[in-house]
C-alpha cells in the first residue's frame, strides 16, 4: 500500500488554517471596557477590529510618511497574545509587572503556529508594537490608548469609577497618545478634562 503524503503547499494551508481556527479563540477573550453605547463589555477581537479601522479613518493625523498598512497590520494582530494571557488591564500595576513575559510565551506559541516566513513577519509586527520606537508603532499605540479613552468618555465614565481610575492615571495614558499623534493627544485630553468636570472621572 502506498504512503499517502500532503504536498509542501498543502501542507502550509493546513498550517494557516489550523492558526486561523486558533486565532478565532481572540472572540471569548472579554475585556473590561464597554462598547460606546453601555449595552455590554466588548471582546479583544472587536477592540483589535476597531482601532485597525481607526487607522484608517485617522490615519491622516499620524506624523507624516507613517506606513498607514503597517499600523493596521500590527493593531490586528498586537493582542492575539491575550489568546493565552486575557485581557490585562492597564491600571492594575500587580497584572502590567507580570505583563510582559506572559505575552512574550505566548507571542512564541501563537505566532509559532504559523510557517516560518510568517510567524518571523507577525512576530515582527507584534515586537515592534511592543517596542514603540517607530512612528508606525507609536501611532498604533495611540490607538489602541485612545478606543478605550473615547469609550469610557461616552459611557458616563464606564470603567474608570467602577475601578477607581483617578484622572492622573489616565492623563498618563494620553501622553502615550500623544507620542503616537499629537492631535489625537490634544482630543483625548479634552475629554478627560471634560469627563473630569462632569464628575465621571476623580481627581
Amino acid at each position: 500500500m502506498s504512503r499517502v503524503t500532503i504536498a509542501p503547499e498543502e501542507d502550509r494551508l493546513n498550517t494557516q488554517i489550523a492558526f486561523a481556527i486558533e486565532i478565532d479563540k481572540l472572540k471569548r477573550i472579554i475585556r473590561r471596557n464597554h462598547l460606546i453605547d453601555g449595552s455590554r463589555r466588548e471582546n479583544t477581537a472587536e477592540h483589535s477590529w476597531y482601532v485597525g479601522t481607526l487607522a484608517m479613518v485617522l490615519g491622516e493625523h499620524a506624523p507624516p510618511g507613517t506606513d498607514l498598512q503597517r499600523v493596521v497590520a500590527m493593531l490586528l494582530v498586537h493582542d492575539l497574545v491575550e489568546i493565552d494571557t486575557g485581557d490585562t488591564f492597564i491600571y492594575d500595576p500587580v497584572a502590567v509587572s507580570a505583563q510582559a513575559e506572559a505575552e512574550r510565551a505566548a507571542a512564541d506559541r501563537i505566532f509559532g503556529l504559523l510557517p516560518a516566513d510568517q510567524t518571523a513577519w507577525m512576530r515582527e509586527l507584534w515586537d515592534e508594537f511592543e517596542a514603540r520606537t517607530t512612528p508606525e508603532a507609536k501611532f498604533a499605540k495611540a490607538l489602541d490608548r485612545f478606543a478605550p479613552i473615547l469609550a469610557n468618555h461616552h459611557t458616563e465614565g464606564g470603567t474608570w469609577p467602577l475601578f477607581k481610575v483617578t484622572a492622573a492615571q489616565v492623563r498618563e495614558k494620553v501622553r502615550i497618545i500623544e507620542e503616537g499623534s499629537p492631535t489625537l493627544g490634544s482630543y483625548a485630553s479634552e475629554l478627560v478634562e471634560l469627563s473630569v468636570a462632569r464628575g465621571h472621572l476623580s481627581e
